[in-house]
């Protein structure tokens, strides 16, 4: 009696993919809510908790958004580097919430959450998300 392996596929989890996709867009939106609160909050200082409290949330998704990529590349097989860039998402976060009093730092850094968010979101809801390596 031979024992055979269960087929490969080449895709993804799809479970997994549509996850990260969730999170992946959430981000964005979040980012958006978050800065259009910033835009608010330099005109009117009782916006400044609402930026806050949105940042907040931002930094939690991000959270949520390194774990599931991370599942993606290491258990699913996919692409390594948006773990990357989740990671370096949530690191951004972080130095937006140290940095908020230091616009010299915080706008940068807001800026290169914008790039990092558009490509990992380009990139899950691309076909190549779901190939494997």
């Amino acid at each position: 009696m031979t024992v055979t392996a269960p087929p490969k596929t080449s895709q993804v989890s799809t479970g997994l993919l549509y996850g990260l996709r969730l999170a992946v867009t959430a981000q964005a939106a979040a980012l958006v809510v978050a800065a259009s609160f910033a835009g608010q909050a330099v005109e009117s200082e009782s916006m400044i908790e609402t930026h806050v409290l949105a940042g907040l949330i931002v930094h939690l998704v991000a959270l949520v958004q390194v774990v599931l990529a991370v599942l993606v590349w290491r258990p699913g097989r996919g692409a390594g580097w948006p773990a990357l860039a989740s990671l370096a998402l949530f690191l951004a976060g972080m130095l937006q919430h140290v940095t908020w009093l230091w616009l010299g730092a915080h706008l940068p850094a807001g800026v290169v959450l914008f790039g990092l968010i558009v490509a990992v979101l380009v990139w899950a809801w691309s076909p190549a998300a779901a190939r494997r390596r």
